[in-house]
């Protein structure tokens, strides 16, 4: 994760729910949210949980979706202010944004166990997009847009085992993966609906509007 460097079961254990940040691993009985069911720290389990203020609701929200898509705060926070643009609902325009960033369609289609793998497949050139190669992270794709596996990475083993694993995953409606042909294409932009996140969006952008 480009924004953390230290162990990121500590983020979901933080936030007190899986992330889901470091793929299979998430899925198993390592899971170090179902061994340890809160927050790191030094003094270990505390039963005297302060209540929380608006402000800590939401603050909490943001982190949590700002550590799920693995951005910086400046990142996120112009994908704030560029969903305030746009016409439509801020909330569920930032989720679009996010959802659309080429580090997590590839993550989605099942190309990579994480975002983070994903990003770092990006970031080596990994992948083409409608034909070009692309090492940003941040590209946004449109509707209509083919991701697909450059030639000479399709042997890559952490490619060809997402892809095993994606098999028992659904893939998200608006893309439409080719697996033999180690492509997806981009039906539709993503709506609310098709957007499996659980975050609630509305409390992040009240955040922002402080």
């Amino acid at each position: 994760m480009g924004m953390h460097g230290a162990p990121v079961c500590r983020l979901c254990r933080r936030e007190g729910e899986k992330l889901y940040l470091k793929g299979d691993r998430c899925y198993s009985r390592k899971c170090s949210v179902e061994r340890r069911q809160y927050a790191p720290g030094q003094h270990g389990p505390n039963e005297r949980q302060p209540k929380m203020t608006n402000y800590g609701i939401q603050l909490r929200e943001k982190q949590k979706t700002r550590r799920i898509y693995g951005l910086r705060e400046r990142q996120f926070r112009n994908y704030v202010e560029e969903a305030e643009r746009q016409h439509g609902v801020t909330g569920e325009n930032l989720l679009r944004i996010l959802e659309t960033r080429l580090d997590n369609v590839v993550y989605r289609a099942g190309f990579a166990s994480s975002r983070s793998q994903a990003r770092q497949l990006v970031n080596h050139c990994h992948f083409k997009v409608n034909g070009r190669r692309v090492n940003i992270p941040s590209f946004l794709v449109k509707q209509g847009d083919i991701v697909e596996v450059t030639a000479n990475s399709r042997n890559i083993p952490a490619i060809m085992s997402a892809l095993e694993s994606a098999g028992a995953k659904a893939t998200p409606g608006w893309l439409k993966l080719d697996a033999n042909a180690f492509k997806a294409q981009v039906d539709a932009l993503p709506t609310r609906d098709d957007i499996d996140t659980d975050v609630q969006e509305s409390l992040i952008v009240e955040f922002y509007s402080r």
